[in-house]
């Protein structure tokens, strides 16, 4: 499996997560419909967040952030400094 985190800060960070909880369900729906799909969190930080997308490969992931920046481009009325991505093989992924 694949990983891949997503941290928004500064410049348009809050308003981002503002946006996606006023239409958590469109978000939901369109990661739903990435290829290979394990897990999506969204985490609100101090800072602003990240996201955690677990996916079978990286084809899976690469989806997801394009996705989410086209999503973003879209929704959010607000300068939005680009994430810092953090991605790799998972190592553990443990599900109950």
């Amino acid at each position: 499996m694949y990983a891949v985190v997503r941290q928004y800060s500064g410049s348009g960070a809050s308003e981002v997560f503002e946006a996606i909880e006023r239409k958590k369900e469109e978000v939901k729906n369109l990661l739903r419909a990435v290829s290979g799909l394990v897990s999506y969190s969204l985490i609100r930080t101090a800072e602003g967040g990240m996201s955690v997308t677990v996916c079978q490969d990286k084809t899976g992931t690469d989806e997801s952030v394009r996705i989410a920046s086209e999503w973003i481009k879209v929704n959010v009325n607000a300068s939005v400094n680009p994430p810092a991505i953090s991605e790799g093989t998972t190592i553990v992924q443990i599900s109950s």
